[in-house]
């Protein structure tokens, strides 16, 4: 079967964090902030034009991130790959509400057969889940979770 593109494959994940939008929105962009609910390490903060790398030690894995666009307080977007998959973006959109920040977080651009992009959806779904449920503990109660870590408990190779 051909391997095609589909834009209609988009994972999404949402989730109120009950921090004001600028302490929310600085979370993501400051990977000294975001080490302690999603990757191990980044190479440097988010900026518009800048590429950086994100490290998962736990997993040995290293990603490297094209940030496309930022919008103070309200808007991410960024353009990554795994290795040996095609990029996609993955787009993080802050609402300031009066009883916090909604942070919604979309990834799209995936490709291959049918299986192939249920699989990464689902996968994509069940991470940017996780990360949200980390930054809301981190941010709002200060605890570290390692909800990452604990995902693949025996490493990526083990599922």
């Amino acid at each position: 079967m051909p391997v095609l593109p589909v834009t209609t494959a988009v994972a999404k994940a949402e989730m109120l964090i009950r921090e004001p939008a600028e302490r929310v929105f600085d979370a993501f962009i400051d990977p000294r902030v975001t080490a302690n609910f999603w990757f191990t390490k980044g190479s440097g903060p988010l900026e518009p034009g800048k590429q950086v790398t994100w490290r998962w030690d736990m997993y040995d894995l290293a990603v490297a991130v094209t940030v496309k666009a930022i919008e103070a307080q309200k808007r991410i977007l960024i353009e990554w790959a795994s290795k040996g998959s095609a990029p996609t973006t993955v787009e993080w959109r802050f609402t300031a509400r009066s009883d916090g920040t909604y942070v919604s977080v979309t990834n799209e651009g995936f490709t291959g057969d049918p299986e192939s992009l249920v699989e990464q959806v689902r996968t994509a779904t069940e991470g940017f889940a996780l990360v949200l449920a980390g930054a809301k503990a981190f941010l709002e109660h200060g605890l570290r979770l390692n909800l990452i870590e604990d995902r693949h408990p025996d490493g990526l190779g083990g599922r």
